[in-house]
């Protein structure tokens, strides 16, 4: 007997890339647009299948809406288990979205630039859907560490100066990161003996006090790992140099790489310590909620003081992560449902942002800028040469447009997502008894919040009004993969009912971790003949 075909979908994500990225490596250089017609036909596909294991997961058809694939059938947990639930769906659609984008902006320029571009692209495809598909420690590790080659050479991708600088910052920090991965995970197989998800939550209960120290140290181990990815402070620093660095295709796919840490930590603190158990409920709360206040001050007080549009980007991306690591620090349950709206929308209005940024930066003359800055320091009045308006082009109203959008999703302004997941955060605070730590929660998030629209109302004026006549050049590839971008964080607001409904379910999911563990342990083989 062999698995229904339905059931290898959930492979389907890790193989897809795999394979691609692998064909393309054999394809000569000079045949651009083959190498990216085929990229892209790659990524369609995965929005595909993203797209119906997220059906699939919100439906009927696995029980408990939980898929799981035992590779090479062996049972979990003495084999490697893949998992599809509604988050890591949301995930492998968000993935798939924002990497088609990324891609489509790339296809007149940085995809032609060096070699090997469409290759590392889909390796890093692989990399981070099989951090969102696995369930088990060790094989998690294995996908960050193809992830990170791929970005690396994506980040020297079309290499100068302060590219190679940032790349071998970003490498030596994401090097140190993964020592403290493999010392985490050695520390807690050697006090569990496993490194499957569900059956270490399984286990915790039951291990002596010594095991359960050992066990502890390598949580905090694990735990720097991911906070150093998620740009936590004061591990962050590395995010600005980089983002700033890299070419904006790249940018936007470091933006979710950023989020993956976070994923990463809520996935296995909601399994580990969000039980009953006294031993272990709990573990490092505080401390992510005390980082992530911190991070967000951190992430506020650096975009007011930016002086280029990627460093304000950066700035902005470290204020994402810090409100979703305060908000798991808080323990509300309430709260999980509104971080992942909030998930989404911030990484697709950042991921928008990144790509605008060189856009806007082509198009605007560096003298003008000059001017501009010169006008708001010295309060220099300039006369109008007319006393008429004068016609905005079309490109011009495209940039300006598109920065509004953004500036708004970004800041929590209304009437986009971002004011949507900021406001429903509020709401469940306020729906509870308020402690000192839900105020200073509110009054961090506000504080940024104003510190972000004052730097980007400032960034705008220069750029859109202060620099006189802006001469747009704008391919249609990079302004419609900024578009469908910014379409997406329309679609959530528009159906922001349906989607909190789809988070509020995965937010239950989360929340029972005796329903994974269940799931997957139980899982049968396949057996070669006859029935299970």
């Amino acid at each position: 007997m062999s698995l229904p075909w339905i059931q290898h979908l959930i492979l389907a994500p890790v193989l897809l890339p795999l394979l691609c990225g692998a064909f393309l490596l054999t394809i000569n250089e000079t045949r651009h647009s083959l190498k990216f017609w085929l990229n892209a036909s790659a990524m369609l596909l995965q929005v595909v299948i993203a797209v119906s294991l997220l059906i699939l997961v919100d439906g009927d058809y696995w029980e408990a809406n939980i898929g799981v694939y035992l590779a090479a059938n062996w049972q979990a947990p003495f084999g490697i288990a893949f998992l599809v639930d509604r988050l890591s769906a949301m995930m492998l659609l968000l993935t798939s979205l924002l990497g088609s984008c990324a891609l489509l902006y790339s296809m007149m320029r940085w995809s032609r630039i060096g070699v090997h571009y469409h290759s590392l692209f889909q390796f890093l495809m692989m990399g981070l859907n099989g951090a969102f598909l696995t369930h088990d420690l060790f094989n998690l590790f294995v996908f960050f560490e193809v992830m990170l080659a791929a970005s690396y050479g994506l980040l020297l991708h079309g290499y100068n100066l302060a590219r190679i600088r940032a790349g071998m910052q970003f490498i030596a920090v994401n090097l140190v990161a993964a020592l403290l991965f493999l010392i985490g995970l050695a520390l807690i197989y050697a006090s569990a003996d496993t490194l499957n998800m569900s059956d270490l939550a399984a286990r915790l209960p039951y291990l002596s006090e010594s095991n359960l120290d050992l066990f502890r140290i390598g949580a905090g181990a694990l735990a720097i790992a991911f906070l150093v990815k998620s740009a936590m402070w004061p591990l962050g620093f590395w995010l600005p140099t980089t983002y700033s660095a890299a070419s904006p295709p790249v940018a936007a796919m470091l933006v979710l790489m950023t989020k993956v840490g976070v994923y990463v930590i809520f996935r296995l603190w909601l399994l580990l310590f969000a039980n009953d158990d006294p031993s272990v409920a709990g573990f490092g709360n505080y401390l992510l909620f005390c980082g992530g206040v911190i991070t967000i001050g951190f992430g506020a007080f650096g975009m007011l003081a930016s002086n280029t549009l990627g460093q304000l980007a950066s700035y902005g991306a470290i204020i994402s992560s810090g409100t979703l690591l305060a908000v798991l620090g808080l323990s509300n349950p309430a709260l999980i449902a509104p971080a992942l709206f909030y998930f989404v929308s911030s990484t697709l209005g950042m991921a928008a942002f990144v790509l605008l940024i060189e856009l806007t930066e082509r198009s605007n003359d560096p003298l003008a800028a000059l001017l501009a800055v010169t006008r708001q320091a010295f309060e220099y009045e300039d006369v109008p040469e007319q006393p008429v308006g004068v016609g905005i082009p079309a490109g011009m109203a495209f940039l300006g447009l598109s920065f509004a959008a953004c500036s708004l999703i970004i800041a929590g302004l209304p009437p986009l997502s971002g004011f949507i997941a900021k406001f429903s955060l509020f709401h469940q605070l306020l729906t509870h008894p308020l402690s000192v730590d839900s105020l200073l929660f509110m009054f961090s998030v506000l504080f940024a919040g104003i510190m972000a629209t004052i730097a980007l109302m400032r960034f705008g004026v220069r750029t859109f009004w202060g620099s006189g006549t802006i001469s747009a050049r704008l391919h249609l590839s990079e302004a419609l993969s900024v578009i469908v971008l910014i379409a997406m964080g329309f679609a959530l607001t528009i159906l922001a009912g349906s989607i909190f409904g789809y988070m509020e379910r995965s937010s239950t999911d989360l929340q029972n971790p005796a329903l994974y563990i269940e799931r997957v342990l139980a899982e049968p083989m396949i057996p070669s003949g006859g029935k299970p």
